[in-house]
């Protein structure tokens, strides 16, 4: 029997994977590793101009998804991650290229660090995709109120929301969980969280089946 779960929370922006991992952490006992966001000496100034400052953001979040890799694989705990690396390459950085916010030549040169970080890394155990349409992500992104966030454009969001369901519809490395967020409110309805919680059991059990 394995020592230790890794478990993964991915979505779009504002989907609620850091206040779910935060309270997964708690019910199960998991340690939670966090993307980082407040301390990211890039974020602002990307959304500000997305052009000049993605392929900074993307490697600062790649190397920051790498050590947290190498953390949970060196921890006898059980983790829960708040996003996942393969986000990082096949959402984000693929989503930037395409609309032309990241060139060819950086485009190149992340996906080369990828590919060499990728080696030495694995799935996890579960993956739990929080599935929202954008009204729902607007909504989450208004209420935490971070100001540098206002300037995320509509078609950003519809954009990483299809490479989402486009990655997700054909993800095999692992056991995938769907939770539909459009009708889910964990944080206000004891019972929505409950049957996450319950989900994620059955789940895990039959990791150990």
């Amino acid at each position: 029997m394995k020592k230790s779960l890794h478990v993964a929370i991915c979505g779009n922006i504002g989907c609620g994977k850091t206040t779910l991992a935060g309270m997964l952490a708690n019910q199960f006992g998991w340690k939670a590793e966090m993307e980082s966001v407040e301390d990211n000496p890039y974020l602002e100034d990307f959304y500000e101009d997305m052009k000049r400052w993605s392929f900074h953001l993307q490697v600062y979040f790649l190397n920051s998804r790498f050590n947290q890799i190498k953390r949970i694989r060196e921890s006898e705990n059980s983790t829960i991650q708040d996003r996942t690396i393969f986000e990082d390459a096949y959402i984000f950085a693929a989503n930037l290229h395409e609309s032309k916010l990241m060139n060819d030549r950086d485009h190149k040169c992340y996906l080369t660090l990828f590919e060499s970080m990728i080696q030495h890394v694995q799935a996890p155990d579960l993956l739990i995709y929080l599935k929202a349409d954008i009204p729902k992500l607007i909504a989450q992104i208004e209420k935490r109120g971070r100001s540098y966030e206002n300037a995320i454009r509509l078609d950003y969001l519809k954009n990483l929301n299809s490479k989402y369901d486009d990655w997700i519809g054909s993800y095999k490395d692992s056991k995938l969980m769907i939770v539909d967020m459009n009708n889910t409110d964990f944080v206000n309805k004891t019972e929505d969280f409950s049957k996450i919680v319950n989900r994620i059991d059955v789940e895990i059990n039959g990791l150990f089946s």
